[in-house]
């Protein structure tokens, strides 16, 4: 006989005080429903329900000795679980609760089985087993219960009637209805507690998940991910790692933000970042850092494909950026900028320091080293529209992708001259079958990749073609007429 579930009354006190309402946003305080004042509930209900019972002549006066004991037990059972190392038992609650069956059955067992009073006392007992344990403690408690009534009974035999005065009917079921409704008014708010507490833990969990996409803004994908997940811990630590690393920067860039406006420059360059931050990502790179109009992009960490696929998929990435750059610069001349604006490469491939770089409070995720030197300089050495690699890259990737030699370099840190390779086109495009072709002149800009067209874009794209032919002619028919 004993209070609401403990599940339930332990949310309540942790969590119920700090709640606020959905309607008013105003603290909801729920005070816990203990399993002493659970105890003191059930068995004064029973007590009175003795009393009257003994007073009425329907029990025996011995049996007003029962009361006694069971306040003796109600305290024994509140020292047990609070004052001792059973409080920390996860099940101690169910014990005691079996426990207080057995007591109950032997209470039922000594009135004779009088049919209220017995009735009143079982369905206190009943009831506490299912709001606490469920069905399997109900089963548990309803077992115990029964053999005690049947063992006192077998002992004492049945009373004189199994009818109970009408006082002490009445008052039996008012002490049982009180204990029910008490116990349930604290279990209904404490489970609204936890509704509240649920909603709450919820909104925070949307307000948490939409800060941290914020957050993601100013780190790589891979990188938030990692520390997300848990895979990565956010302290000062790096590791040496080989990696792919990637610098770039647009040739021109310096001249038109002498012509343009700030807040036009501005917005060009965060398209140009954007659109070459979407191709990095789609080739699974690591966006390192944007510096003026520069890129450094790099592959390997946090997450890796193995050296040679790392190598592939940087330099297939800076093919794609070239091409992607020749359809920009015909939007950004179809917008009045007609400085030609080119993009320019370099990529590197060797062990680093990657890492966390920084003080407690303040780090970067970046990596350090020659190779990062390295491709710096082969992107500040590449001409506009030129993809310039290392050897060690060039060894990676030469059997997918057509390089041309361009001699050797001296770089600062590296003993010997530097072999450099300009990166051509895959070897699948080259030839008659290849799937792009482009072509730029004044007046007119081309870029075609059969592989990116969709079927029902053929059609639409060969009558362009076709009437932008039929006009050439036109135009070269007058001129010689």
């Amino acid at each position: 006989m004993m209070s609401a579930p403990a599940d339930l009354r332990n949310a309540s006190t942790s969590a119920g005080k700090s709640l606020a309402s959905d309607a008013l946003n105003s603290p909801v305080a729920i005070p816990p429903m203990p399993d002493y004042n659970g105890r003191l509930l059930a068995y004064t209900s029973a007590a009175v329900i003795i009393v009257a019972g003994v007073l009425q002549g329907a029990f025996q006066d011995w049996n007003l000795w029962l009361i006694g004991g069971a306040l003796i037990w109600l305290h024994i059972a509140h020292l047990l679980t609070r004052r001792t190392f059973l409080r920390n038992s996860p099940r101690i609650r169910q014990k005691m609760l079996t426990a207080d069956c057995v007591i109950g059955g032997g209470l039922i067992g000594c009135i004779g089985l009088v049919a209220v009073p017995s009735i009143s006392i079982a369905l206190m007992l009943m009831f506490s087993s299912l709001i606490i344990g469920g069905i399997r403690q109900w089963l548990i408690g309803g077992a115990f219960m029964t053999a005690t009534i049947l063992a006192f009974f077998a002992v004492l035999g049945p009373a004189d009637s199994f009818q109970s005065p009408l006082f002490t009917s009445i008052l039996s079921i008012l002490a049982t209805g009180l204990y029910i409704c008490v116990t349930a008014f604290y279990s209904h708010q404490q489970a609204r507690a936890l509704m509240l507490a649920k909603t709450q833990i919820q909104n925070q969990r949307e307000q948490s998940i939409a800060l941290s996409h914020k957050l993601s803004k100013y780190l790589s994908p891979q990188v938030w991910q990692s520390i997300f997940t848990g895979e990565r811990d956010v302290r000062l630590e790096t590791q040496r790692k080989k990696l792919a690393v990637f610098f770039s920067d647009i040739k021109g860039f310096t001249e038109l933000s002498e012509e343009m406006e700030p807040e036009a420059l501005t917005e060009l360059l965060n398209h140009y970042f954007n659109e070459m931050a979407e191709v990095a990502l789609k080739y699974g790179g690591t966006i390192d850092k944007f510096v003026g109009d520069s890129i450094m992009i790099f592959f390997g960490d946090p997450t890796s494909r193995g050296q040679r696929e790392d190598a592939f998929a940087c330099v297939s990435m800076s093919i794609d950026m070239r091409k992607h750059m020749k359809i920009m610069r015909q939007k950004w001349r179809s917008q009045g900028i007609k400085t030609p604006l080119e993009i320019r490469m370099g990529i590197s491939t060797g062990y680093t320091t990657v890492g966390n770089f920084g003080a407690e409070n303040r780090m970067d995720y970046t990596i350090i080293g020659k190779e990062v030197n390295l491709a710096s300089r082969l992107e500040s050495l590449a001409k506009p529209g030129e993809i310039l690699v290392s050897y060690e890259t060039f060894s990676l990737i030469k059997d997918r992708i057509m390089c041309r030699d361009k001699g050797e370099i001296t770089v600062k840190g590296f003993g010997k001259p530097v072999p450099i390779y300009e990166v051509v086109d895959f070897r699948r495009d080259m030839g008659p079958n290849r799937s792009f072709m482009e072509h730029e002149h004044s007046g007119f800009a081309m870029y075609l990749d059969s592989d990116k067209i969709m079927e029902r874009e053929r059609h639409s794209i060969l009558s362009a073609l076709e009437d932008a032919a039929d006009r050439l002619r036109r135009e070269e028919d007058c001129a010689r007429d």
